[in-house]
């Protein structure tokens, strides 16, 4: 008698088959990737975008503002704005390595399917944060299951996948996170004007930052924009902006192989020494200590 496999189980040999080692895969279609890790490890500094992870095997925990998201296989972490956070594997091992998916929201997409206002209300009031935890319902996986599908058969991905990114996107609309995502969606709500300020401090963040003038770009007094700042992302917009450029310094120093001081001078620091001990302060030790680890020379 032969037994067919579950949706999950299905969805974990597909992810597992094309993540041979730890890392990060893009895949070809649009906004997915795959994720392995084979044993659990502490928080690690990152950016998380508007998205929706799944965990196919195992489980994590992503740290935000001192508060912790844990997920695993019948929980999914969803995020509704470009997060600075910590992520940290809680279950895994090389017999079985934590895999799962990482999904880019559209949130034009989101936006468009409110608007037809064919969906059901949120079942109840979600605080305004950015993150949230949601249960993996059965219909949600299908379709997470029928995209990494097409992954066999490239032929089909530019026509039948966004369908089904459009159904994700639906599905996620009746799930218990509908709320979260209806409140950045909503042109007139706080959420979108943090959201647009937040795409100005990604394009900006090595400009001098006067928070008054941002809040009035959003339309926002500065009172209240700095009061939703916080709430949404767990900092203030001056935090956000100082992660932005360190983050980028790091990047820099990294991959394009610029020293400490052209590095900190780039992304708007004036003194190197102030650059360093914030950058210590975030990753634990000093640029050069850092990024020669990172580079595997220590």
């Amino acid at each position: 008698m032969t037994i067919n496999p579950t949706p999950l189980a299905t969805l974990t040999q597909a992810i597992a088959s094309r993540v041979p080692a730890v890392g990060d895969y893009p895949m070809p279609i649009d906004g997915l990737s795959f994720y392995r890790r084979d044993q659990p490890c502490a928080p690690v500094v990152c950016m998380v975008e508007p998205s929706i992870i799944l965990v196919a095997q195992g489980a994590k925990r992503l740290w935000v503002g001192g508060e912790g998201y844990a997920y695993d296989t019948s929980r999914f972490l969803v995020t509704s704005l470009d997060i600075p956070a910590n992520s940290e594997v809680l279950v895994a091992s090389p017999e079985q390595p934590c895999v799962g998916l990482t999904f880019k929201l559209d949130l034009r997409a989101l936006a468009e399917l409110i608007a037809h206002g064919e969906l059901p209300p949120p079942r109840e009031r979600t605080a305004l944060k950015s993150v949230g935890i949601g249960t993996v319902a059965e219909g949600l996986l299908a379709s997470f299951v029928r995209l990494v599908a097409l992954l066999d058969e490239p032929e089909a991905i530019a026509v039948l996948a966004p369908l089904i990114q459009r159904e994700i996107h639906y599905r996620l609309l009746q799930s218990d996170q509908a709320g979260r995502l209806r409140q950045i969606c909503a042109v007139d709500g706080q959420g979108y004007r943090i959201a647009k300020a937040i795409d100005w401090l990604k394009l900006n963040y090595d400009a001098a930052l006067r928070v008054d003038e941002l809040a009035a770009r959003v339309q926002m007094s500065a009172a209240t924009f700095h009061h939703h700042f916080r709430q949404l992302t767990a900092m203030s917009p001056l935090q956000y902006q100082k992660w932005l450029r360190l983050n980028e310094a790091r990047r820099l120093m990294l991959n394009e192989h610029q020293d400490v001081s052209s590095a900190a001078f780039k992304v708007g620091y004036e003194s190197p020494s102030q650059f360093s001990r914030e950058y210590s302060r975030l990753f634990g030790v000093p640029p050069k200590r850092d990024i020669a680890a990172l580079r595997g020379l220590n």
